[in-house]
């Protein structure tokens, strides 16, 4: 009986994209892709929504034909895609075989090399050991205990018996998970694979992903997984030259590598730009010369009117050629987020709270004082209470224990956890709107434009809001927010749905503004980059003293 299995290549495995190029539609959604994976190599792959990562992703797992550009794969690869079929009616069990079979296949062959051996079957000895070798490189025998420990580490459900079609898609994806990372495949490709996990589940993947042997693709927004994990990255956003940029040093040397590329590219455009505009300028003197030469001043003859012309004409003729040799040939640069000038009142107490509290919801009593250049990060568990206290704190919820004052002449805003329902009309129109509801309150001083801020691209801001992207709605909600020129910014999860760069840039101005600052986050990176903030946990006791800031505008 032969056995089919397939060998891990280990240390000479290669998965190599050169060339990628793929059209939908009239959209080139990938361009010049070109990466290289081998064994213990940890990319990770970034851009805004809809750049193409996840198909990148299928057209290296052999999924999705590129229509140019080739790919080329030795050894075994398993892919966790963001979503998983609901109507899936697989067990547990059944995925964990799928992912498992060829170390069950290992295991088959070697009790059957281990039978022929005892039986004296001729070609057993060599049998065995071929079994042998195959089962000791897949590690077979520790194959299922590594699925368990994966399973129960992530959080994921431990019943091999359940039905994927009883699960939440994060129990699904869990599971999924979980196989990949106990198959021991040469390649990991792994799309968002932080959506659904609990901070004990994220802690277990980053240590497996940094222990894995073999080479992993990581498509993630979460920073700090790239942070941990990642050694190169691949920035699928728009470029100078329009072509995907690789980045060595991991995720701190694609951040310091990009803000030099925006800035190079910010120049070369305002450069080109200018020489354009010189150009033209020179063009249109040297058309009035033209024209003028064909009235000569009084007292001139039509002699020297004709001896003039022919140079004009050249003039003319030369400064055209020149234009056209220096056209704009390169694309604008990306949109970059201007935090507007928020007001501040020194030595004031903008806001404070006194034991509040609000049933069932935020049971610890929770003391805050607030003036303008404090910073504080409200930290807990789901449920703990972050967003509801937000919202007491911003005057829209009423506590059942405690106070609230908010000084007379103190702005207030706040950015929710997501985007409000039911929202109509354009993006412009729906921010338009929101000004003048503004100025009616008093708020404001209406010099905050949706364009000025950088948040939304021109051709954005006339599309219906129903057209919008998650992505590009949060932005708008950012953009509002900010248009009452706030003392106190309350923000909750701000960086969902935002890109990287939005929320690099957006976390460098909330740490030089002048107004309070009050986060509520779960994106560990975000903790990780205001550490010195300081911190109001709703597991414990909290109580928080007035935050004064220093010379820096940064609390002491």
């Amino acid at each position: 009986m032969t056995i089919s299995i397939t060998l891990p290549a280990r240390a000479s495995a290669q998965l190599t994209a050169s060339g990628i190029h793929i059209v939908r539609g009239n959209r080139t959604v990938l361009d010049g892709v070109d990466m290289t994976v081998s064994p213990k190599s940890r990319w990770g792959v970034v851009g805004e929504n809809a750049r193409g990562k996840s198909t990148l992703l299928h057209i290296l797992a052999g999924v999705l034909e590129p229509d140019a550009g080739t790919v080329q794969r030795v050894g075994s690869l398993g892919i966790a895609e963001q979503e998983m079929s609901i109507s899936d009616d697989r067990s547990v069990g059944d995925v964990i075989d799928i992912e498992l079979a060829d170390a069950r296949s290992a295991l088959r062959a070697f009790d059957q090399a281990t039978e022929d051996l005892a039986a004296e079957v001729p070609g057993a000895v060599e049998a065995y050991a071929a079994a042998l070798d195959a089962a000791e490189t897949i590690d077979a025998w520790d194959a299922d205990r590594r699925v368990d420990l994966a399973l129960e580490n992530l959080g994921a459900v431990t019943d091999r018996s359940r039905r994927l079609s009883e699960l939440s898609v994060g129990q699904r994806y869990r599971v999924r998970l979980a196989c990949l990372l106990g198959a021991g495949h040469d390649f990991l490709l792994l799309d968002e694979p932080t959506n659904h996990l609990d901070l004990g589940g994220l802690d277990f993947l980053t240590a497996e992903l940094r222990a894995h042997q073999g080479g992993v693709v990581l498509v993630s927004h979460d920073r700090a997984l790239l942070s941990d994990v990642a050694t190169t990255m691949l920035d699928l956003d728009p470029s100078r030259d329009g072509k995907p940029r690789v980045y060595g040093g991991g995720f701190a040397g694609y951040q310091e590598g990009r803000r030099a590329e925006r800035q190079r590219w910010a120049d070369e455009y305002e450069q080109q730009r200018a020489e354009h505009a010189r150009l033209t300028q020179d063009l249109s003197t040297a058309q009035n010369r033209l024209v003028s030469g064909w009235r000569p001043e009084k007292g001139h003859g039509r002699h020297e009117r004709a001896t003039r012309a022919p140079a004009l004409v050249r003039s003319v003729h030369r400064r055209r050629d020149e234009l056209e040799r220096h056209a704009l040939t390169m694309p604008p640069p990306p949109q970059r987020f201007r935090m507007p000038d928020l007001p501040a009142r020194s030595g004031a107490i903008l806001l404070r709270s006194e034991a509040v509290t609000v049933d069932g919801r935020l049971r610890e009593p929770v003391t805050v004082n607030l003036e303008s250049g404090s910073r504080l990060v409200v930290a807990g568990p789901n449920g703990s209470g972050k967003s509801t206290l937000l919202a007491v704190l911003a005057g829209q919820l009423e506590p059942d224990g405690g106070t609230v004052h908010i000084s007379r002449s103190s702005r207030v805003e706040v950015l929710g956890q997501e985007s409000p329902q039911g929202r109509r009309g354009r993006a412009r129109d729906v921010f338009t709107a929101h000004l003048a509801g503004l100025a009616r309150r008093g708020m404001g001083d209406g010099t905050t434009s949706l364009s000025s801020l950088g948040l939304l691209a021109a051709g954005d801001l006339n599309k219906p809001i129903r057209e919008l992207s998650m992505g590009q709605q949060r932005r708008l909600d950012l953009a509002m927010a900010l248009a009452g020129r706030p003392h106190v910014l309350l923000m909750d999860e701000p960086t969902n749905h935002l890109s990287i760069a939005l929320v690099d840039e957006l976390t460098e101005a909330l740490a030089a503004t002048d107004a309070a600052v009050v986060l509520a986050t779960h994106d560990r990176q975000l903790q990780r980059d205001t550490a010195s903030w300081p911190r109001l946990s709703l597991t414990g006791v909290a109580t928080a003293s007035v935050l004064r800031p220093t010379e820096e505008g940064m609390p002491s």
